[in-house]
C-alpha cells in the first residue's frame, strides 16, 4: 500500500530537520574546526532514517558503524594508493567501496550510504589534512547529529518507533 500522507509528512520533516542541523553545523562550525561537516551520503542516510525508520539498515548501530567504518576503510585504501593516484584511482575507488561493504557485513553494520562514504574517501583526488582522515570525524559527528534528530522526530507520532533496536538483531 502507498505511504500515508501523515507518514510522508513525518519523513519530510525528519529529513528536513536532520539535513538542516548538519548543514548549519557545516556552515557555522566548519570555519571553527577547520573541517567540513557535510557529506553527500548523509542524504541517503536521511532517506533510511526517516523514509523507512524500521529498516534494519537505518538503525543506530548500522548508521554510526556503517558510516564510520566505511570512512575509515576508504581513507586507509586511499592512503595505500597515494603514490599511484591518478593512474590507479579506479582501483582505489573499487577496493575502498568493496572492502567497506565486507567490513560492514562482518561487523553487522550494513548501511548502504556507508558504501558511498567509502567511495568518496577512496576516490578523492587529493587526500587533504590528516591524510584524509578528517572525513572520519565529519562522518561521525554528522551521523551522530542525524541520529539525535531521528530519535526525537521518529518517536513523536504514535505509529512510529525508532530505533527498533540499538545493538542486537
Amino acid at each position: 500500500p502507498p505511504e500515508s500522507a501523515e507518514d510522508i509528512a513525518w519523513s519530510w520533516l525528519g529529513a528536513f530537520v536532520a539535513i538542516c542541523v548538519v548543514a548549519i553545523m557545516n556552515q557555522y562550525l566548519t570555519p571553527e574546526v577547520d573541517t567540513p561537516l557535510m557529506v553527500a551520503s548523509f542524504g541517503a542516510s536521511a532517506v533510511l532514517l526517516f523514509g523507512v525508520p524500521a529498516s534494519k539498515l537505518g538503525q543506530p548501530r548500522n548508521l554510526l558503524g556503517g558510516q564510520v567504518f566505511s570512512a575509515i576503510v576508504g581513507c586507509i585504501v586511499r592512503v595505500a594508493f597515494r603514490d599511484a593516484v591518478p593512474q590507479l584511482l579506479w582501483l582505489s575507488s573499487a577496493l575502498g567501496m568493496s572492502i567497506a561493504l565486507a567490513v560492514m557485513q562482518v561487523t553487522r553494520t550494513v548501511h548502504p550510504p556507508g558504501g558511498a562514504t567509502a567511495l568518496i574517501a577512496a576516490s578523492a583526488h587529493s587526500m587533504g589534512d590528516w591524510y584524509g582522515f578528517k572525513l572520519v570525524l565529519t562522518v561521525f559527528f554528522g551521523s551522530l547529529a542525524m541520529l539525535v534528530v531521528a530519535l526525537a522526530i521518529n518517536n513523536l507520532p504514535r505509529r512510529r518507533r525508532y530505533p527498533t533496536y540499538w545493538l542486537g538483531a
